[in-house]
């Protein structure tokens, strides 16, 4: 069952967010843009690199008024732990917010059940609350945040204009396409 145009269930969560912990829910994520950006587990291998891209992309996403939340299933005081040791992870200014009860990674339909850790998801939520954008890989494949900031820029034009839609590798700035019975056959 697809989780789009679906709204993101009620949750209440504890984040560690620039040196404080501090209460994330989905009522505090409403009249803005969100990723929820899943990982299985701080001090790994594969998370701190993708945490890190984000990072180094953070800026961009926040120009776009696009709050990131890394979460996984570890608490709030592992994540301070690991942002206070870690080079990659101590330049992270997005909340990360723990998951210990596994309710938000249930909710999301990441949970990887037998281990208690979540898949990496990727999740793009509107203003609205709703999920816009789903992206589910494998535990051994990272993700891109440029790629990450695309998708986010399509999902924005296409809120913003009604009747018009971002084609394959669409760009800012790029042609965009209005689905009309013009262009049946004809793309």
């Amino acid at each position: 069952m697809s989780v789009i145009n679906t709204e993101v269930l009620p949750f209440k969560a504890t984040a560690f967010h620039n040196g404080k912990f501090v209460e994330v829910s989905n009522e505090s994520t409403k009249g803005k843009w969100s990723v929820f950006f899943f990982y299985p587990a701080d001090f790994t291998f594969v998370c701190p690199t993708e945490l890190g891209d984000l990072a180094d992309n953070y800026a961009e996403f926040k120009k776009l008024g696009v709050e990131i939340y890394g979460v996984s299933t570890d608490t709030h005081f592992t994540h301070k732990a690991w942002h206070d040791t870690s080079d990659t992870i101590g330049k992270i200014k997005y909340p990360m917010i723990g998951d210990p009860t596994l309710a938000l990674s249930r909710n999301f339909g990441v949970l990887i059940e037998a281990d208690g850790m979540a898949d990496r998801g990727t999740f793009v939520v509107d203003p609205e609350g709703k999920i816009q954008i789903v992206e589910i890989n494998a535990g051994g494949i990272g993700r891109d945040a440029s790629e990450l900031l695309r998708k986010v820029k399509a999902a924005q034009y296409v809120a913003s204009h009604p009747g018009e839609v971002c084609p394959a590798k669409w760009k800012e700035g790029e042609a965009t396409l209005s689905p009309s019975l013009d262009l049946v056959g004809k793309i």
